[in-house]
This record gives C-alpha cells, sequence and structure tokens, in this order.
C-alpha cells in the first residue's frame, strides 16, 4: 500500500474533542508553531555578567532603555525592590519615603532579636530599612555591625518595628544607642488575595460566625511596576501607588526619588509621545492627596514639564474623567494615541494641541483589560485579554477567535488577575500571555498567538514578566520562586524568601543549562467512516534541524472515550539519522504525540509519511 503523507493543521485546539481535532494538534508544551509546523522553542541563559544573579521579591516589569550617549540600562521592579543594571553592575534604586534621626533600640541577652524604637514610622512587615550613625553599641552589638540593611520581621504597633541583627545582643537594654534609620518604600504582596477584614460589608450581614459572601470582600492585589523613559531618566508607577524618577546622570547608585508636583497615588502612568506629557490614570482629583484617588480619572502635565500637574491659562496640564468603566486598568502607546482601558470599555486618547491638548473618544465597550500589563501593540494593532476572551483593536475593536479560548478562561485564576503579563516576541511573530491557573497564586501557564499565522499554542513556562528584543539581542523574562534563599546583589539582615533571575530568552537550546521537556501532541485520526481497524506497519520520519534523540509515541485507542494505549513497540527513538521506523500499531483511532527531554536537543517537524492498511481485531 502506498505510503500515506500526513498532513496536520498547525495549532493547537483544544476547543473541540480529540477525536473531533482529527487532522490537527490538541496539546503542547514548550513548543511553538512556525511556517505551519511545530518546533522546540529556544532556551535560556542568564542575563547579565556573573551568571547567577538573584534579586528579591516578584518582579512584574522589565525595561530597558539609552541615555543620551548611548550607554544601555536595564530596570527591573518587583513587589520588593526596583533594580538598575548597567555595564555589569546591579543596583538597587528602591525609592525611600522616611527618614528618621536618633531612633533607639531594646535588646535581650543571647537574642538577635531588636526592636527599635521610632515615633509614627509607618512600617509595615516585610519592608526594608537602612540603618546607619549607630552610636551606644546597642546591647553590646558593635556600632558598625548594626549599621546595615534589614527586612522588618514584625511591627507590633507603629512606633515600633523589629530586625534581626546579625549577631546576638550581649546584654539586655531599653531605649539604649542611636541611629538613623532609612525606610524604603512600603512592600507589596506576591500575591493577590481576597480581605474579609473588619469593616467589609454592610454593618450586620449576616449572622456572627458565618462565612461572608465573596461580594462583601476586598480584593488586595499583588504589587506591580510599571516603567517607561522620559528622556535619559526612568519614570517609575506603582501600580495604584506613587509615582518616581530616577536619574542617571545622578549616578549609579543614587536611588530614585518621588516626581515633585506630581500626582502621589495613580493606576498607571506613561509619556506620551512626541508630545511629551507625563500621564497618570486613575490618579488624584486633588494633586497630592490620595484619598481623592478617582479610579477613572485621567490626569496629564504640562508639555515637557512633568512637575507640573496644575492646569493654568499658560500651560497644558489637564485632566479628564472616563465614563464607562469602574477603574482605569491600564494605558498604552499606539498608532496615533494612547489607548486607555478600563474594567468593561476601551478608550483612545489623542493629542490635539492647545487650547484642549488631549481628545478622548470611547473605542470599545464590554471589553475591559483582565490586569495592568496584559496588553501589547504590535505594529498599531492592539492585542488584549480580558476577562473571558482575546481582543484586538486594528481601527476597530474585534473579539479574537481562539482555540484554546476555554482551556484558558476556564481555569485561570481571575484572584490573581493582576499578575496576567504579556510579552511580544517580534522574532517569532508572537503575542503570549502567562497567567496563574486555578490550582496556583503564582505564574505557571502561558498561551501564544502567532499573529502572522493565526494560531495558538499553550504551556507552562512561567515567567512573571517579558521584554522585546531591543536595546538587548535577545527578549528578557523574569521568573520568580517564593521559597528561593540564595543570596541576593547585596547583604540584608533578616531576609525571607522570595528571589527572582533574569534571562535572556532564544537562547540555545537548553534552559539555564538544563534539558528542556518539549512535547506536541496530535488529535485522533482514523482510515475512514464506518467500523475500521487500521494496522501502521511503519512510519518515514521527517523532521528539519534536528539535535539529539527525540521520542515519537503512537497512542491508540478503540473509542473516542476509552483510554488509549500505546503500541506494543514504543517508545521509537528517533535519531538525526533515522531512516525509516517499523511499528505494530492496531486501533480504529491513532493519535501521535512528539517528544524530547534530553540536553542540547532541537528540532522542527516536518511532513510525517505512514504505512497505513485496513485491519480487523484478533
Amino acid at each position: 500500500m502506498p505510503l500515506l503523507r500526513l498532513f496536520l493543521k498547525p495549532g493547537i485546539d483544544k476547543q473541540n474533542t480529540e477525536y473531533g481535532a482529527e487532522g490537527g494538534w490538541i496539546d503542547s508544551d514548550y513548543v511553538r508553531f512556525r511556517y505551519g509546523l511545530p518546533e522546540k522553542i529556544g532556551g535560556w541563559s542568564p542575563y547579565g555578567e556573573g551568571g547567577d544573579v538573584y534579586l528579591v521579591g516578584m518582579p512584574s516589569e522589565i525595561f530597558t532603555w539609552n541615555t543620551l550617549d548611548g550607554a544601555p540600562f536595564l530596570a527591573v521592579g518587583t513587589n520588593k525592590k526596583a533594580y538598575v543594571y548597567s555595564g555589569g553592575l546591579w543596583v538597587d534604586i528602591t525609592p525611600i519615603r522616611k527618614t528618621s534621626v536618633g531612633v533607639t533600640f531594646d535588646t535581650t541577652a543571647g537574642e538577635t532579636r531588636v526592636i527599635v524604637n521610632d515615633t509614627n514610622h509607618g512600617a509595615i512587615v516585610g519592608d526594608f530599612v537602612t540603618l546607619s550613625a549607630t552610636t551606644g553599641d546597642p546591647g553590646g552589638i558593635p556600632n558598625a555591625t548594626m549599621n546595615a540593611e534589614y527586612e522588618i520581621v514584625e511591627v507590633p504597633n507603629n512606633n515600633v518595628f523589629v530586625v534581626q541583627a546579625s549577631v546576638a545582643a550581649s546584654s539586655t537594654a531599653t531605649a539604649t544607642g542611636t541611629a538613623t534609620a532609612a525606610f524604603q518604600i512600603n512592600t507589596g504582596s506576591d500575591v493577590s488575595y481576597a480581605d474579609f477584614g473588619w469593616g467589609v460589608g454592610n454593618w450586620g450581614l449576616s449572622t456572627w460566625g458565618t462565612p461572608r459572601p465573596a461580594s462583601a470582600a476586598v480584593t488586595l492585589f499583588s504589587y506591580v511596576w510599571q516603567f517607561d523613559n522620559y528622556g535619559e531618566d526612568l519614570i517609575m508607577q506603582v501600580v495604584d501607588g506613587g509615582l518616581y524618577k530616577w536619574a542617571p546622570s545622578a549616578g549609579l547608585t543614587t536611588r530614585a526619588v518621588a516626581v515633585s508636583g506630581a500626582p502621589t497615588k495613580s493606576k498607571y502612568a506613561l509619556v506620551s509621545t512626541p508630545d511629551r506629557h507625563l500621564v497618570c490614570f486613575g490618579t488624584e482629583s486633588t494633586i497630592g492627596t490620595p484619598s481623592t484617588q478617582d479610579p477613572m480619572y485621567v490626569r496629564f502635565s504640562n508639555q515637557e514639564d512633568i512637575n507640573t500637574f496644575e492646569p493654568s491659562a499658560t500651560n497644558t496640564a489637564g485632566g479628564q474623567r472616563l465614563n464607562d468603566g469602574n477603574v482605569i486598568v491600564s494605558a498604552l502607546r499606539s498608532r496615533g494615541q494612547i489607548l486607555i482601558w478600563t474594567d468593561t470599555a476601551l478608550h483612545g486618547m489623542q493629542y490635539l494641541g492647545p487650547p484642549y491638548t488631549f481628545g478622548f473618544q470611547q473605542l470599545g465597550a464590554n471589553c475591559g483589560l483582565i490586569g495592568p500589563h496584559a496588553s501589547a501593540d504590535v505594529n498599531g494593532v492592539a492585542y488584549w485579554m480580558s476577562k473571558d476572551a482575546f481582543f484586538v483593536f486594528d481601527g476597530v475593536v474585534k473579539k479574537l477567535p481562539s482555540t484554546v479560548q476555554d482551556y484558558v478562561f476556564q481555569d485561570i485564576n481571575t484572584e490573581q488577575s493582576q499578575k496576567v503579563h504579556v510579552g511580544i516576541n517580534t522574532q517569532f511573530n508572537e503575542v503570549t500571555w502567562w497567567y496563574c491557573n486555578a490550582d496556583s497564586d503564582y505564574i505557571n501557564r502561558f498561551v501564544t498567538y502567532n499573529y502572522i499565522e493565526n494560531v495558538w499554542s499553550t504551556g507552562t513556562m512561567p515567567r512573571t514578566s517579558w521584554l522585546d528584543i531591543g536595546v538587548n539581542e535577545y527578549p528578557l523574562a523574569s521568573t520568580y520562586d517564593q521559597s528561593a534563599t540564595e543570596a541576593t546583589i547585596s547583604t540584608i539582615n533578616g531576609l525571607t524568601a522570595g528571589r527572582s533571575r533574569i534571562y535572556n530568552q532564544e537562547f540555545g537550546t537548553n534552559g539555564d543549562g538544563q534539558a528542556i521537556t518539549a512535547y506536541i501532541k496530535s488529535g485522533y485520526f482514523d482510515i475512514g467512516d464506518g467500523d475500521q481497524v487500521l494496522f501502521m506497519k511503519r512510519f518515514i520520519p521527517d523532521f528539519k534541524n534536528q539535535e539529539g534523540n527525540l521520542t515519537v509515541r503512537l497512542l491508540l485507542r478503540l473509542y473516542p472515550q476509552a483510554t488509549a494505549t500505546p503500541s506494543s513497540l514504543d517508545p521509537y527513538v528517533i535519531t538525526p539519522t533515522t531512516q525509516k521506523v517499523d511499528t505494530r500499531a492496531r486501533g480504529r483511532q491513532i493519535a501521535l504525540q512528539i517528544e524530547s527531554s534530553a540536553v542540547d536537543t532541537n528540532w522542527r517537524f516536518g511532513t510525517m509519511r505512514v504505512d497505513i492498511q485496513p485491519d480487523g481485531l484478533r
């Protein structure tokens, strides 16, 4: 019988049943589609000089830019810190919110736990404080030893906090010694959670001891940064927090500072180009008063002046409140305008010039954004994830048909939607969203859309942020391990678990020197209509760019709901020189699975030819 060419449609189809997806692919991991064919994705390697560098906290943003003299910089924002990398050096640039002079210490002999007395310190557990200019050797701990950075481990009240010294005190003392305490801005959680605390819900709601409904909860979101550049300066917005600036000209080790004259609490911020207004979204109606934050209000600075937001007859500062939605979620520069997403709608913001400065119009409804980093622009076309679908805007808002929609939205942890992050990979024409599935509070899934070939793929590579090639020659991405305790770029006493790493993506074929387990599985196909059993005698593999060995499995079953069983000679190991493979595969339906799990492997599937003939059950 002549060999049959096995043509399989590109893309992963999870909307159909495994049998209904006949002639296509139904599952994959660490595989992409390119020119209609599946291939193993590229590997990754630690970014920067020195390789194994660990940062504190979970990254939510990676940003690169060049200074006016062409020097490249990288910024990373985590739920604990903000960092800059340049010239082989990592630096902590987290802003200082308060400095207290003359704090005192309470110590207990034999304990490393030190109580620090500071009235109205404003710190929370997990914040960072640097002690300096210590005097009096508190509790016998040398002054030079106390002069260090600490993670605050306890906060009994707003006048006292606790740190962990590197050595134990030799004596018990109260209000001893003095020091200067520099507090970094408050940290945030690496997870979002619903707060059912005191005062949530209406008075008298339900009865004592009865759990309150979800509608009575307030969601406390995980900590997210948004970065942009204003010339060579880095603009740093804490989502639903403060706005800061870091200037390379002030020196690499200089910390970021609050933008004077700017709102102190906003949902998002970016620089409008080419007119160079700094725009704050979901911000304060009274500048400098956080309690006046209006989640639907847009405020922009004077042109070429990021320190003037109060409008006057002689500047171009101003503001506008949007209507459709409850809260502005994010914004994005696109072709000829800034796109603004609320939780329910899409708006456009266009520069008009004096006297109105900007014009606003609603572009779509029922198409809100799921999280602040869930939208991306590719050549003037915007793609985004909402709470139940994917959308595209190319002049008109349209729902993006997806063959994996149910798979994603029926198994997504919406409580962790703040973590959803999109990344562009222009080298492969891909837009990828990373998210938490229903069983996880941390990123553990991704879904990719190839916008040229209009195909989808899925996988489990966890990345908390992503940046396309630009200043860097490879895409950059971050990983996070909430239980990791490795040493970080600086010594911090009492540092708790939670470390991240930055990687060059699409680098080689291995994942940080380890094997990448990649696979793809087809839907089930049969020999024809009717009650027929097929027998596959052999197949001729067809792979391009194959490096190392890979495995092909033939999965057989008699009925769509039956448990699949491998053929009797499985697995079939395919080397780069394998010409044909003899098989004994018999069943009404058969599926193909390709796997690789060794270091230095690479492959791209072509068009397999199979020798199939009708047969009967024995």
